[in-house]
């Protein structure tokens, strides 16, 4: 009950006019109460969906592959959406770029330090981890002349059903062994898509304002703030999944959301205006992304994450961090 409370509470904050406020205070305020409306309508998406995908017969890895990577990434997809819409649109390649950073470097460092032991029973190292590798070097040579064009969207939406197609193919089990899902569960999926989006479009547009009234590049916001915001689903989801010793929805998250993030919060709002891609993203952000997207693969070769690697992401991230404060 107090759920709905809470969310009432969001809402009727959405409906006030802010415009002669003026006060960054409040900004900020609405900022993070939006970003709150954002996680916690995904949170209850991916709990709905996670739950039907295991009525489907759909194994823990895929679903960590394919629904919940994806349903921790409605964010950064709803967020990019928002800032096309608003004229924002150097947003959206900050947000992809800084996610995947930090899927990688915070999610996995988190995960692999609080997990007792992180063990995969599985090997990854045949398709996904390719898989991922070559979305990460596809985004980095289309980027590289700071140019989307439509030809190379159309590229993106293939590839992201590509995956789908095989990541699902061949993961079904026996009716015997899945659990039973309800209405519930399908209105709650729906509800999350549309606060998802309510969330996100005010998430942006207070963003705007304090980077306004603080005259910060929108593209810096996107590189820390933001991708930190719309990461904490998969810090969240990664972390509980760990703690519980399905490792292997931890690193499927973690992977399906860098691929998501990839072929569809770029591709997706590509199609409905032009991409800024702003002279930072390709200076240090994209290189930088890819080699942590190599860093990941070779972490996880050994089917393990040890404490100190786990260590070791986290130093990154650090660094990654004063890195763009120092620009």
């Amino acid at each position: 009950m107090l759920e709905v409370h809470i969310f009432i509470f969001y809402i009727f904050v959405f409906l006030i006019n802010t415009k002669n406020l003026g006060s960054l205070a409040v900004y900020f305020i609405l900022f993070v109460l939006s970003l709150s409306v954002l996680l916690f309508a995904s949170d209850k998406f991916i709990e709905s969906a996670e739950k039907i995908g295991l009525s489907m017969g759909i194994s823990p890895f895929i679903i960590g592959v394919t629904i919940v990577a994806f349903g921790t990434s409605l964010p950064e997809l709803a967020t990019s959406l928002a800032s096309v819409f608003s004229g924002s649109s150097e947003v959206v390649v900050g947000n992809v770029v800084g996610s995947n950073i930090t899927n990688i470097l915070l999610v996995l460092g988190v995960t692999g330090i609080i997990s007792k032991e992180f063990k995969m029973d599985f090997d990854i190292m045949d398709v996904d981890m390719p898989l991922l590798l070559i979305s990460a070097l596809l985004l980095y040579f289309v980027l590289s002349d700071q140019v989307l064009t439509f030809p190379e969207v159309i590229l993106f939406i293939i590839a992201l059903v590509v995956f789908l197609a095989n990541s699902v193919s061949g993961s079904i089990s026996d009716e015997d062994d899945r659990p039973s899902s309800s209405v519930k569960d399908y209105i709650f999926v729906l509800l999350g898509i549309v606060f998802v989006f309510l969330g996100a479009r005010y998430t942006i547009h207070y963003l705007e304002l304090i980077s306004t009234e603080l005259g910060i590049d929108p593209e810096l916001i996107a590189l820390t703030v933001v991708a930190l915001g719309t990461s904490l689903p998969e810090v969240i989801v990664s972390v509980a999944a760990a703690r519980k010793g399905k490792h292997a929805i931890a690193v499927g998250n973690v992977l399906g959301s860098n691929i998501f993030n990839t072929y569809a919060v770029m591709g997706i709002p590509a199609l409905f205006g032009t991409l800024k891609i702003p002279d930072g993203i390709i200076s240090f952000g994209l290189p930088f992304m890819l080699v942590v997207t190599f860093i990941f693969a070779l972490v996880t070769m050994s089917r393990r994450v040890s404490r100190w690697e786990a260590c070791m992401l986290l130093v990154l991230y650090g660094f990654y961090i004063i890195q763009l404060i120092d620009k």
